[in-house]
């Protein structure tokens, strides 16, 4: 059977990105569609939330990137690489821009973020879903990233870490995109 296809769907929305990728998937062939791989699909996010920040602390912007990173390898062990063996095309949502977009917003230097997703394969093709997330409690690893620095006593930074991050993945190839519009990288770009 021929290889699948991957196809990453990144942004600081939770919304906007739940919605392109339910949209990406239904563009596919019905009879290649494999599914959507979400972020916290090891639970790990879930287990940090419900978690006493008592108990355990709060966890740095660098230690939800290791976080994410671990999830992302049992999403790609369990979810994504399956279905790209078995043909199918599997959206990916949240991807790699997502986690280091945050990275770069926290001031993590780039190479380290290089390194630690050096594991993830390249996508066949990229939509990047350009909204700002809502100001309710958001559902996403940005809007959780930034929750989980605001309760470990750093309001302000997780403010600008948003901010950053919203405004990093807002941007492609240097132009400001429209907050409603989507980008589309080709594969090969």
């Amino acid at each position: 059977m021929s290889a699948g296809r991957l196809i990453a769907v990144d942004g600081a929305c939770h919304g906007a990105v739940a919605a392109a990728a339910r949209r990406a998937l239904a563009a596919a062939p019905r009879s290649t569609r494999g599914g959507i791989s979400w972020w916290d699909a090891s639970g790990v996010f879930h287990e940090l939330a419900v978690g006493s920040s008592k108990e355990a602390g709060t966890a740095s912007a660098r230690t939800l990137l290791l976080l994410y990173a671990a999830d992302l390898a049992f999403r790609l062990r369990w979810e994504i690489r399956p279905m790209l063996e078995a043909g199918r095309t599997v959206v990916a949502a949240p991807y790699v821009e997502t986690a280091v977009a945050f990275g770069r917003a926290a001031g993590i230097p780039a190479g380290w973020m290089r390194d630690l997703f050096l594991f993830a394969p390249k996508a066949d093709a990229a939509i990047h879903a350009a909204a700002a997330p809502a100001r309710r409690r958001g559902r996403g690893f940005v809007e959780f990233g930034c929750e989980h620095l605001a309760k470990g006593g750093q309001p302000r930074h997780a403010a600008r870490v948003l901010e950053r991050t919203t405004t990093s993945l807002g941007r492609r190839d240097g132009r400001r995109v429209n907050a409603a519009a989507e980008t589309r990288t080709p594969p090969g770009a």
